[in-house]
């Protein structure tokens, strides 16, 4: 094959891309709100963020003993927007749609849901693409977080909503590590607790994904130290963060689900051995322009390195010690066809925390996107953790 006639490695848009897909002061807010920080926020790694800001949205109304409040952490690459159209401010659907709303598993006539973007995230809370002690963006600067600094920052937001204890805390994945760092660190707040295809600790396999995926972004010329957020369309690391979803996206899917969709086959109209592309090729490229619409690339970085960083037996006396300390009622559940976060780390979960069972098994073809997709099985694990709880009678209907 002739190189130069090689798909790109992010395909051409018809219109140049922003610099970066984050949400930007002056962009509608759709349906987010706000929560400042009063004070600085003190930072594990050392150091300080002066200035701290979590978008939020909410479903649902809070009772008046504040007793029926549910926390939903996103993923990666997810946001607060959980539930509810595209539209202004929200270039996406909601990434768990079917399961917040009147009668779903999450029953807005019934609780009170609260999703915050994470600290670091790029779609309305304090990160790399939000303006900075300077009044320009943070960019490089920004500095080094953890699950428990972003833990922290949700705390706050909890403390402003006047909810002193969740009903219930669920989070997949990233938002899996932030909700057991949320019931070993704050074990009074969290009533119940639903872990889903996450770890205790990140692993060297974890890590080393991770790691190529983050010499992907910091290679693309147009990187320039996270300093680029002021560039004009196209100038942006689009081609590094597209490599970089392209490595995680086969992570997230099996093996099996992506030859019984794709197979050997050519994308339709074009030949890969005169430089065009296999039809799984033409998916991962859709997967990237995707992204590249609606993230930035040094919030990935950011988030990235914090997930990197997840053990939640640090400094606490080793993993078993701190898994210990758990109070809430727990379901931990993975996903069966999952090779990026496969059962036996939600086996090391359920064996740890006292009040877990036998590991709940979701079954799907999907590998680790599953705990996203099949809203049937995950709904019936909120179900099990919420019917009886002290906020289960509700508070009216949606807000």
């Amino acid at each position: 094959m002739n190189p130069a006639s090689a798909a790109p490695a992010t395909p051409v848009t018809a219109v140049p891309l922003p610099a970066t897909g984050a949400w930007r002061e002056g962009d509608p807010p759709g349906r987010r709100q706000w929560h400042r920080r009063g004070r600085p926020l003190a930072l594990e790694a050392g150091g300080e963020l002066p200035r701290v800001r979590l978008a939020y949205e909410t479903w649902g109304r809070l009772a008046p003993d504040r007793s029926n409040a549910v926390l939903v952490l996103h993923a990666l690459t997810g946001d607060s927007h959980v539930a509810g159209d595209a539209g202004p401010g929200h270039q996406a659907s909601g990434w768990w749609d079917a399961m917040v709303g009147p009668g779903r598993a999450l029953d807005t006539d019934r609780w009170f849901v609260v999703a915050p973007n994470v600290l670091g995230g790029c779609q309305g809370s304090s990160g790399p693409a939000s303006t900075g002690p300077g009044g320009r963006p943070w960019g490089g600067a920004f500095p080094r977080l953890t699950q428990r600094d972003q833990v922290r920052a949700e705390s706050g937001l909890a403390d402003a909503l006047g909810i002193g204890r969740w009903a219930l805390v669920v989070g997949g994945s990233m938002g899996g590590m932030r909700a057991l760092e949320w019931a070993v660190g704050e074990p009074h707040r969290v009533a119940s607790l639903l872990l889903l295809a996450c770890p205790a600790a990140a692993s060297a396999d974890q890590i080393a994904w991770a790691a190529a995926q983050l010499h992907a972004i910091r290679a693309d010329p147009h990187w320039r130290g996270g300093d680029y957020h002021d560039a004009g369309p196209g100038q942006g690391p689009h081609a590094g963060l597209g490599i970089a979803r392209r490595i995680a996206h086969i992570t997230y899917r099996s093996a099996e689900e992506l030859e019984s969709r794709f197979g050997h086959e050519a994308q339709e109209g074009e030949q890969p051995w005169g430089g065009g592309r296999y039809r799984v090729e033409s998916y991962l490229d859709h997967q990237a322009v995707k992204l590249l619409r609606r993230f930035d690339a040094a919030s990935y970085v950011t988030l990235v390195e914090a997930m990197n960083t997840h053990d939640i037996g640090r400094e606490r006396g080793g993993r078993r010690a701190a898994l210990a300390r758990v109070r809430a009622r727990t379901v931990v559940a993975g996903v069966d066809s999952d090779r990026l976060y496969p059962l036996a780390q939600q086996e090391e979960l359920a064996a740890g925390i006292p009040s877990a069972d036998t590991v709940r098994v979701i079954r799907s073809p999907y590998g680790h996107d599953g705990f996203l997709l099949e809203t049937d099985q995950v709904g019936a694990l909120v179900r099990e953790l919420l019917d009886g709880s002290p906020g289960a009678g509700g508070a009216g209907g949606p807000a």
